[in-house]
């Protein structure tokens, strides 16, 4: 089994432990935990019975560290990942990859030549539910697709996360923060995108948080808070996109596609499970679909899990550096058309991944 260090104990840690050391543990081995604020490692690793570090970079130069998990904040996505690739670690970054392109492109150029592999969140494409709706549009359950949407429209964070600062900075917004996840899973079902286009705005220059922890600070926003988008697929089919953290409530789908014999209602790309919704041909009523595959619950660290396994057995693996780097210039090309008024070719290029 692949020893796995993780670099941040913040919000989304206790998940990640959860499941490696649960579900996944017999797969891979957690053996340390490393964050700024030490307390906060000591806790984890009193918890899960793991080694705690106050500093990323003394546990990364560790012998016993195969693979890095990384979740730090986007800010520090890039720092704290090419520091452990250049030690020979493998590394799975949280989302988004990273917070820019050209970071993202130096540290898959230093992870080959360091002969190491790099993977990133989300991991839910490889969940039940977007694994079944894959194999529908593979079987060609609603004909060939011809369209889709993506609608991620919300009030934003401030009112339940205990630090929403970040939200609001460079690597925030509702396109970096959620946007991931609408995109890696139309990727993943309809393949790599060839151009983008879109509008963005700032809807209010300061946000008030409400959360119990720091009720009535203000933050300064640095970074759309609205963003509509239109992709062309280079499969053929055309996508629209919204994301935003300036919308009480709307009752939109989360994803369709619109196939040329029906159309899918997808599941909620924030999670692993359902429900899936169809409706062929002239049928009057929407059909649930069962989920066909597994992993239903709350898996985060399947795609960590099965890059692991993937590094033993020598096959690529699926939440590749490929994939989620592709969708990182999905991203900025969307506010870069914005800024420009002009389609964003895309330079990346990524296959889709295979069905699990």
């Amino acid at each position: 089994m692949l020893r796995i260090g993780i670099i941040g104990a913040g919000n989304i840690s206790k998940i990640y432990l959860d499941n490696l050391t649960g579900m996944f543990g017999k797969r891979v081995k957690v053996v340390s935990i490393a964050d700024i604020i030490f307390e906060k490692a000591q806790k984890a690793a009193e918890n899960y019975k793991i080694k705690a570090f106050n500093s990323a970079e003394e546990m990364i130069k560790g012998s016993d560290i195969d693979l890095i998990l990384n979740i730090t904040p986007p800010a520090s996505h890039y720092e704290a990942a090419l520091a452990a690739v250049s030690a020979g670690k493998h590394v799975y970054n949280e989302k988004p990859f990273c917070t820019k392109r050209e970071d993202a492109a130096q540290l898959i150029k230093t992870a080959a030549e360091k002969m190491v592999r790099v993977g990133g969140a989300p991991d839910t494409f490889l969940g039940a539910g977007l694994q079944t709706c894959r194999k529908l549009i593979d079987d060609g359950w609603i004909g060939q697709p011809v369209a889709a949407t993506a609608i991620m429209m919300s009030h934003g964070p401030e009112h339940w996360h205990p630090s929403p600062h970040f939200f609001y900075q460079e690597g925030g917004g509702p396109m970096f923060d959620v946007g991931p996840y609408y995109l890696t899973a139309l990727v993943s079902i309809l393949g790599p995108v060839k151009r983008v286009c879109g509008s963005a705005r700032i809807s209010n220059p300061t946000r008030t948080i409400t959360n119990q922890f720091q009720y009535g600070e203000i933050i300064n926003v640095e970074v759309p808070t609205h963003i509509a988008g239109v992709l062309e697929f280079a499969g053929g089919p055309i996508g629209t996109i919204i994301t935003s953290f300036d919308v009480y409530s709307h009752s939109l789908p989360r994803i369709e596609i619109y196939g040329t014999e029906g159309t899918l209602q997808v599941p909620d790309p924030n999670t692993f499970g359902g429900p899936i919704f169809a409706k062929r041909f002239r049928e009057e009523k929407w059909s649930e679909i069962p989920l066909l595959k597994n992993y239903k619950e709350n898996s985060r660290g399947l795609g960590l899990t099965e890059m692991a396994e993937a590094i033993e057995s020598k096959k690529p693996h699926r939440a590749s550096a490929e994939l989620v780097s592709h969708v990182l210039e999905i991203m900025h090309g969307i506010h870069d058309a914005c800024a420009s008024g002009k389609y964003h070719k895309l330079k990346t290029r990524c296959k889709r991944p295979e069905a699990l």
